[in-house]
């Protein structure tokens, strides 16, 4: 889903006031009623929350009764005049407090020395800088469907509706009936419905114009060429051009085609310079409304000048008539190198296209022909929730089109070749082999600034959209991740806060990431040089519990048998932080977990919460394994550990930040009941299961939502990190003061799984509304935001955590089918799986 306009709006844009407010006629305001709401926590006629179609402000500036053909009434909409008011700038070192950069001095002297000496660029969570994704980290993953109408009319009585269709769609990929040959194919549709509302015959061109190359260095050697084609195929006929683009180590080519009816005409204008005013392509055009065909190549570009093509859709419109016009763009790129050049790697859509970087003719065909039938399956698959008028309109647009990061973060998927498994490793997980060689190989970039694939620590919040919609996907990602956790690579680093020298990666330890494509992705993990995360507290433990709910959510048992192992070498691991031996690990008095900037000291809420629930995810699968020994070992841990965190964190209204003499350890942190969030998506956290008693839980997240929530910004930012209990946001850090959109839908997660439903929806529509609404960020939404001046990091990885809010909605339905008389029950219900709801995966509603 995209931008688009309601039916009731008009296709012209006016010079009006853009912060005028223009409420939509029609709609009527709902709330959340299918899920329970306690009495005393439902506000009554809150504004903000329930309006299902309301686009605010970012459509002040639309005027008229006009409709647009085939606008869906939900998503993201937004006038193309509309300018956002609130200008802010990307977080750098001057938005640093003195305090605080004395704190990061040493890293800013470090990374200096280092990357000049080993000429390279650093990667922290906390800094800006410039990210190179190099091409290979290109991918043919496109989410949505992007709906506009023209911003002008050209002909009196011409209506114009532009809608983009993409290949794979969320749709294609979860939905059980699509093949996996469409959920990687590198193509786009691009639709344009004409409609003539005059009494008069028209005639219509449309032309798509093209660069071949990306404009920048891989251009500028020249060699670059263009040819037109044609294929016909099963009565169907695409025409267009191939722009080629040779340049090692990554050659590619593109096509820009559309397809031929018998009321259309296609035509092409094979070479014309990019950088130039246009007049030879624009001359052409409007001679006759059609280009001018030459047949045969274009000559090669020379060194350091562009070349680009055209290919244009032209047909006679009788009155009162309407026509389709149809493009496609494919990129075919199907063998890769990354930075160091090391390996050769094969897309997954070579499978069913072939290697020979000959496919994009069949690409273009392919998608011309089917994209219906992808439109048919994202219908199918969004219209439950799309439908629910129980939930509001803001939602619905966030949990769709956050689903952009799986596209645009860098993504690759790739074939797995027989010798790139090592067979010592591989020996112990009889799953992991017939697994990544049936789906491949998958990795998504923590962020378009933070060049690191699979991320792990922020993995563990986006994971949700994994395994709900594509899990055989996450499931390959987390035996990447057993493989990478068995290896060792014992070469010294000096890493930047600390100055210490430590290995890279060690043995039977979660690596923070499996590469930087700048580099060799897999073959080396672990870019990251800010902190040895060796000595990260929250990794290991992450790790165990997305292994428990991705089988409860899946139930495969396979999985869970070739993770148990590994699952007990991470633990073993992790013992050794308790140093007390009072079943309760600490921290190390630095930022040693995912919030890299935020010092924690002794046991903590966060990372203690986190370990407790992995204890207990533990108990679970040496059950389930028949490990009688290992089950007794960690139910005793588990009650030691529950007596310490309750008497050392607890303060009878939330769990303190940590236990450290500074003021920050009273601090109220937004990311407190991470442990509980992912006890209960898994299925355990209440009755025999309950790890932290249920009454505090709902307590703490009273609090937060009261301090972190309501006295932050006015109640209309979502959750800062950490507030004082005084009701000041926490300043002792660079990210204790930051909201985090990711995190932030991991706790409005949390509300909901704990009954807090009206609070979880109120606490992340105040991040959708900034984010989408207020600073212009739409589909670049950043992993973090202060309450006012500066973002940090845009595009990032940890936003995809609201189909966490997804689940635990269906979770908490299917609490209430099950719990109704089975009289009351329509016969195409079925109980709730012992080990998870399966079908939570084909669907993001209930069935």
């Amino acid at each position: 889903m995209g931008t688009g306009v309601p039916a009731s709006e008009q296709t012209s844009c006016a010079k009006g006031d853009p912060q005028a407010s223009c409420p939509e006629n029609g709609t009527e305001a709902v709330q959340v009623t299918d899920c329970p709401i306690p009495e005393d926590s439902q506000p009554q006629h809150e504004q903000g929350y329930s309006s299902p179609e309301d686009s605010g402000q970012l459509m002040a500036s639309y005027e008229g009764k006009a409709k647009g053909y085939q606008v869906p009434p939900f998503g993201w909409r937004i006038c193309l005049a509309h300018e956002f008011a609130e200008k802010r700038k990307p977080f750098n070192a001057n938005d640093i407090s003195l305090s605080n950069l004395i704190k990061h001095l040493g890293m800013g002297l470090s990374s200096q020395c280092v990357c000049a000496a080993e000429d390279r660029r650093c990667t922290s969570k906390s800094c800006q800088w410039s990210a190179r994704v190099s091409c290979a980290a290109g991918t043919g993953v496109c989410v949505g469907t992007l709906h506009s109408t023209m911003p002008s009319i050209p002909e009196p009585g011409l209506s114009i509706s532009f809608l983009a269709r993409t290949s794979p769609s969320p749709a294609a990929r979860s939905h059980p009936s699509c093949p996996m040959t469409t959920s990687s194919l590198p193509v786009g549709v691009f639709v344009w419905d004409v409609e003539n509302e005059g009494d008069e015959a028209l005639e219509v061109s449309i032309m798509f114009s093209m660069r071949n190359g990306l404009g920048g260095e891989d251009d500028a050697s020249g060699g670059l060429w263009n040819e037109p084609f044609c294929l016909e195929r099963d009565g169907e006929t695409v025409q267009g051009l191939l722009l080629h683009h040779p340049t090692p180590p990554n050659p590619y080519t593109m096509a820009v085609a559309a397809r031929l009816s018998a009321d259309t005409t296609v035509t092409h204008l094979t070479a014309f310079d990019p950088d130039s005013a246009g007049q030879q392509v624009w001359q052409d055009l409007l001679l006759d409304g059609q280009l001018d065909s030459l047949a045969g190549k274009s000559l090669p570009s020379q060194k350091g000048v562009g070349i680009a093509g055209a290919v244009c859709v032209s047909g006679k419109l009788p009155p009162r008539g309407r026509h389709r016009l149809e493009f496609s763009l494919a990129w075919d790129m199907p063998r890769i190198m990354f930075g160091a050049k090391g390996q050769v790697y094969y897309r997954r859509y070579t499978r069913f296209f072939g290697p020979d970087g000959d496919a994009a003719p069949a690409l273009s065909h392919y998608a011309l022909s089917h994209y219906a039938d992808w439109e048919e399956k994202i219908s199918a698959w969004q219209s439950p929730v799309l439908e629910d008028r129980s939930l509001p309109a803001w939602y619905k647009s966030a949990l769709f089109n956050e689903l952009y990061f799986l596209a645009d973060g860098g993504t690759v998927w790739l074939e797995v070749s027989e010798d790139s498994l090592p067979e010592e490793l591989v020996g112990g997980m009889g799953q992991l082999r017939p697994l990544l060689q049936e789906y491949g190989r998958f990795a998504y970039l923590e962020g378009q600034e933070y060049r690191m694939y699979n991320t792990y620590d922020v993995h563990f919040y986006a994971s949700f959209a994994l395994i709900m919609l594509w899990p055989k996907l996450e499931l390959s990602l987390q035996y990447d991740m057993a493989l990478a956790t068995l290896r060792e690579d014992l070469t010294q680093r000096r890493f930047l806060m600390s100055g210490v020298t430590a290995p890279v990666k060690r043995r039977n330890v979660i690596p923070h990431d499996v590469g930087d494509p700048d580099d060799e992705p897999w073959l080396r993990v672990n870019a990251y040089e800010i902190h040895d995360t060796g000595d990260w507290k929250d990794l290991n433990l992450k790790f165990v519990l997305q292994v428990y709910r991705d089988y409860y959510l899946t139930g495969d048992q396979c999985f869970l048998r070739d993770m148990w192992p590994v699952c007990l070498a991470v633990m073993e691991s992790e013992m050794k932080f308790d140093k007390d031996h009072d079943g309760l690990i600490e921290n190390g008095g630095y930022a040693d977990q995912t919030y890299d900037g935020w010092v924690t000291t002794g046991p903590s809420a966060y990372c203690g919460g986190l370990w407790l629930a992995a204890v207990a995810v533990m108990v679970q699968m040496a059950a389930l394994c028949g490990a009688q020994e290992a089950q007794n070992k960690f139910s005793s841990i588990l009650s030691r550990g529950q007596e310490a965190y309750d008497r050392l964190l607890w303060n009878g209204r939330y769990y303190n930040y940590d236990c450290s003499s500074q003021p920050q350890s009273y601090s109220i942190m937004s990311d407190q009941c991470a442990g509980q969030w992912f006890l209960r998506a898994s299925g355990l956290g209440e009755g025999d299961s309950e790890v932290f008693p249920t009454q505090q839980v709902v307590r703490a997240l009273q609090t937060i939502f009261e301090f972190n929530v309501q006295a932050f910004a006015g109640g209309v930012m979502g959750a800062v990190n950490g507030m004082q209990p005084h009701g000041v946001p926490d300043t002792s850090s660079v990210q204790s003061d930051e909201v985090w959109v990711g995190v932030v839908y991991g706790l409005a997660a949390t509300m909901i799984q704990e009954g807090l439903t009206w609070e979880g929806f109120r606490t992340a529509e105040g991040c959708y509304r900034t984010v989408w609404e207020r600073l212009g960020l739409a589909f670049q939404t950043p992993e973090a935001y202060c309450q006012r001046r500066v973002f940090r990091s845009l595009a990032y990885m940890r936003p995809l955590s609201i189909w966490a809010m997804q689940l635990a909605l269906q979770q908490q339905q299917q609490h209430k089918k099950a719990s109704e008389p089975i009289s009351k029950r329509g016969t195409a219900l079925c109980t709730r799986p012992k080990h998870g709801p399966k079908e939570a995966m084909a669907n993001p509603g209930p069935e």
